[in-house]
């Protein structure tokens, strides 16, 4: 354990030995044009008499989450806690998670694409990180509110790990990290403006509820939430660095901008990945114009590499925001890191009299999430999970496209390491830039999807809203080949 005031400078070695799940970029350029090909496409979705028969499976095989389903709407707004958990034409309970697999109450088993959102890198309940938090749970619980060995551990992990980052923060969840890596950019910068990239999810905080999902859509979602606290919020399309530089120098006119912040592969992980300079090119606006750069990395680390997507493409950010994936899939799991001079506004404590942005969080860094972060990032090291996951997602991109293409179908697939994207009804690709077309068709598309999603369910394989797929160290080939056969039956149905 390190002694107090003990420095801990990344090692160049550490990073360059790193190794990603990224095999090869997309060509962006040609991936665009077929996905602007699907939307200008009308929709194929699933025959009504074969949608018929898929809806019966969850009739005559999910008995036991139907009424739990029906109980829950009686008690919890929607009868769900969580998107994720939302599944056509109703959430499944699920009773068991073991590496692949995820089994529901009524006994169905699934191959599990899901991976809880992305941080189950390991596969589902890894045993090894689990015996460790189990002796950690009987030793000392899973909070004391005082300070705990692991939080040193994992802090140091990390930042011996990811390239940008030399003091780390533990919050409880990847949108508290956001809402402190705004407060921390302005306080730092004494700037107000910020700039998000159009479509990209950075949390539900009331700053971050804009330009969600369908890029420059601005204030649609923001219900409940007064237009003073978007004021100085922005968006702008993706890719577009022009118009990020000209939003820019607008902004010095009127104070300057405090931070730009991005999911790195593009607007909700990929789902519009960004060029391959694209980062490179905010990094250099950033600079030119004295704002931070904020890459949210709440999927992307430990998830495409150790290293996470900064690591990647070779750019460090001045704040990073971690978040599913810093704890393997255990609560609580949150955090902002960054530069040692911007990170010390956030220094803790009562009565302290410095300038500081004041974050709190009483159960963050707690012994459970702390302990389950170093060891969960720990075996992903030794295991080489993420280089495995990698392959597992081009093998399944592979086979998708291969399938794609012998269907004689529109679809479009392609994967960003670990992430893969099936691209079916194009609802995610819509743009405000045409905004007859959102409001003709969105609602329309969305439920396509919807019934594809459940469709791959009725199937065997859960998905995240029947588009984005998380593979992992447990999806061996097996896993995958059988997975393919799953999904070549729900597209056959087409």
């Amino acid at each position: 354990m390190m002694t107090p005031g003990t420095t801990l400078p990344l090692s160049e070695t550490d990073v360059s030995s790193s190794t990603y799940g990224i095999s090869e970029w997309p060509d962006t350029k040609d991936l665009y044009a077929r996905l602007a090909e699907l939307v200008k496409q009308p929709m194929r979705p699933i025959r009504r008499g074969k949608m018929e028969a898929v809806l019966q499976y969850f009739e005559q095989k999910c008995d036991r989450s139907r009424h739990l389903a029906e109980q829950a709407k009686q008690f919890i707004p929607g009868g769900i806690q969580h998107n994720l958990a939302f599944n056509y034409p109703f959430p499944l309970a699920m009773t068991s998670a073991n590496g692949a697999w995820l089994t529901d109450v009524d006994g169905n088993r699934y191959i599990d694409f899901l991976k809880a959102g992305g941080p189950t890198l390991l596969g589902a309940n890894d045993a090894t990180v689990r015996r460790q938090v189990h002796d950690l749970l009987d030793s000392c619980g899973p909070v004391t509110g005082l300070f705990h060995e692991y939080e040193v551990k994992l802090a140091e992990l990390v930042c011996r790990a990811m390239p940008s980052i030399e003091m780390l923060r533990m919050l409880g969840s990847g949108t508290e990290a956001v809402m402190a890596a705004l407060r921390l950019a302005r306080a730092y910068t004494g700037r107000k403006w910020v700039i998000k990239i159009g479509g990209a999810y950075h949390g539900w905080s009331d700053q971050m509820v804009y330009g969600m999902r369908i890029p420059g859509t601005g204030r649609r979602e923001a219900v409940g939430i007064p237009r003073a606290c978007t004021a100085y919020t922005q968006e702008r399309f993706p890719n577009d660095l022009d118009a990020l530089q000209r939003t820019l120098w607008i902004n010095r006119l009127r104070g300057g901008t405090a931070a730009i912040i991005v999911e790195p592969l593009g607007p909700e992980s990929g789902t519009r990945p960004v060029r391959r300079d694209f980062n490179s090119g905010l990094r250099k606006l950033c600079d030119d114009f004295g704002a931070l750069l904020i890459f949210d990395e709440v999927v992307t680390g430990f998830r495409v590499g150790m290293g996470g997507a900064q690591g990647y493409f070779g750019v460090k950010p001045d704040l990073t925001v971690l978040g599913k994936c810093l704890t393997g899939g255990y609560p609580m799991a949150g955090g902002i890191g960054g530069r040692r001079d911007v990170m010390m506004l956030l220094a803790g404590g009562i009565g302290n009299t410095s300038k500081r942005a004041f974050v709190g969080g009483t159960l963050s860094a707690n012994p459970l999430s702390c302990a389950a972060g170093y060891f969960a990032i720990q075996e992903m090291q030794r295991a080489g999970a993420v280089v495995k996951a990698g392959r597992a997602g081009d093998r399944l991109r592979k086979g998708l496209g291969e399938i794609i293409s012998r269907l004689g179908l529109p679809f479009v697939t392609y994967n960003l390491g670990p992430i893969v994207h099936l691209q079916t009804s194009g609802v995610m690709l819509m743009s405000m830039r045409n905004p007859l077309k959102v409001m003709r068709e969105a609602e329309s598309r969305k439920h396509m999807l919807e019934e594809m999603g459940a469709a791959f369910t009725a199937h065997g394989v859960i998905t995240l809203a029947g588009s984005r797929i998380y593979t992992g160290l447990a999806d061996t080939d097996a896993v995958i080949d059988d997975a393919l056969s799953r999904f070549e039956d729900v597209l056959k149905l087409v």
